[in-house]
């Protein structure tokens, strides 16, 4: 019996799909649960790599804007939420009440975390037509970084199209951006293309070039059209801009409507370097 049992003992354990992956990564699993996927994911090598990646990139969009999701929420926000809801409860029996105040509050948070930076910003200001491009310009940094935070840190999927089908990538992207597209080369500065991939933009499609050297390290071209409110603002290509999202730093700069943006954890003088050699091909 003894020798049976420790038979099916070490039978291999059953590769982890996918949602039991995401599972352990999101921490929502009973005791007996995690103890038993734990237990297969020790025997699951490519599990692990997917764990350990997935949390990650969940570590790497937290830190790009752990600042807002520290601000507290302003006074008159909660005083308008509180208004709201007294209004809501004039009209509804006292056992719903304390569930739509609470409801209330939290719909004004959610939106105010989501928007408090560039509401900031908006009073402070007056919305010149030199201030909606360079909030255009800001936004769409951002964006590029945290397009690289979600898919530089992938290991079975970094790309959509790989390299060795460059030109179809080229084709391809070129016709869903409605612009002719060119790939730098960047292997003077030791980066390969690895591929890219199309990415969904406020004023259009946008494409993602990623570009890897011989260590692993990963840096990301992200371009398309900006806001369509900075459109024809300024026709003259702007100069290099600096932006710092978490652990990502970006250059950016746009052409007509056109943005592009160089985006990884890389020192500002090696990106730099890097930014003016991308520059000088497009």
């Amino acid at each position: 019996m003894s020798d049976w049992k420790d038979r099916m003992d070490s039978r291999p354990s059953e590769p982890l799909t996918e949602d039991e992956i995401h599972a352990l990564v999101d921490a929502q699993l009973t005791v007996a649960e995690l103890a038993r996927l734990q237990a297969r994911l020790a025997h699951d090598p490519v599990a692990q790599a997917s764990v350990a990646q997935w949390q990650q990139q969940r570590k790497a969009l937290k830190s790009l804007h752990q600042q807002v999701l520290n601000e507290a929420i302003p006074a008159t926000l909660i005083a308008a939420a509180r208004h709201s809801a007294a209004s809501l409860q004039e009209s509804n029996p006292w056992w719903q009440r304390g569930g739509i105040a609470a409801a209330v509050l939290l719909t004004f948070g959610t939106g105010w975390l989501s928007s408090a930076a560039w509401h900031t910003q908006w009073q402070a200001q007056a919305p010149t037509a030199a201030l909606i491009k360079a909030r255009a310009g800001q936004d769409f940094a951002r964006q590029a970084s945290l397009a690289h935070a979600v898919y530089a840190p992938e290991v079975r999927h970094p790309v959509e199209v790989a390299a060795a089908e460059q030109q179809h990538l080229v084709q391809w992207l070129s016709k869903r951006l409605g612009k002719p597209l060119k790939v730098p080369d960047l292997s003077a500065q030791g980066y390969q293309l690895m591929g890219g991939r199309l990415l969904p933009g406020e004023a259009g499609a946008r494409a993602q070039f990623m570009f890897q050297n011989d260590s692993g390290g990963r840096i990301t071209l992200y371009l398309g059209a900006v806001d369509k409110a900075a459109k024809g603002i300024d026709a003259a290509q702007t100069g290099f801009n600096f932006a710092t999202e978490g652990a990502i730093s970006s250059f950016y700069w746009t052409d007509q409507g056109f943005g592009y943006a160089l985006a990884g954890p890389v020192p500002r003088d090696s990106l730099m370097k890097l930014a003016q050699a991308v520059y000088g091909q497009l």
